[in-house]
């Protein structure tokens, strides 16, 4: 495979590892897992059983398991044909998937923002709208 097709590789597969991670970190259909997972990750007696159950609140922790799922998946190699090269695959689709959901954190906030800005306006405007009534 050329650098071009690996890089391409890159930035393709790290799509679906950020999707996942975000998803089973953050969204609402995982939300009742999500909250067992965080009491367990800090009410646990055992060291490694708290840090066990952290990993599926933290999307950086878990965007590592994903990747190695994917790398076994697709066999997917960076630069070097060897073990060396799932090594380095391995942390820069972890790298790439935490910019895109770094990039979508940002995004939704901006919306959240947005939707918070209008409804304040959309409330004036109606209060200004009973009082000239």
């Amino acid at each position: 495979m050329t650098i071009a097709t690996q890089i391409f590789w890159l930035f393709i597969l790290a799509v679906p590892i950020a999707c996942i991670s975000w998803t089973i970190t953050h969204e609402e259909i995982f939300r009742e897992p999500h909250e067992w997972c965080v009491k367990r990750s800090q009410n646990e007696k055992f060291l490694l059983t708290r840090k066990f159950f952290y990993l599926f609140t933290c999307e950086y922790c878990f965007s590592h398991y994903v990747t190695i799922g994917f790398l076994f998946l697709t066999d997917y190699k960076l630069l070097l044909n060897d073990w060396r090269g799932y090594i380095l695959a391995g942390f820069s689709l972890v790298f790439i998937a935490n910019i895109y959901m770094s990039l979508f954190a940002l995004l939704r906030q901006a919306i959240k923002k947005e939707k918070v800005e209008i409804e304040k306006i959309e409330t004036e405007t109606d209060k200004e709208k009973n009082i000239n009534k």
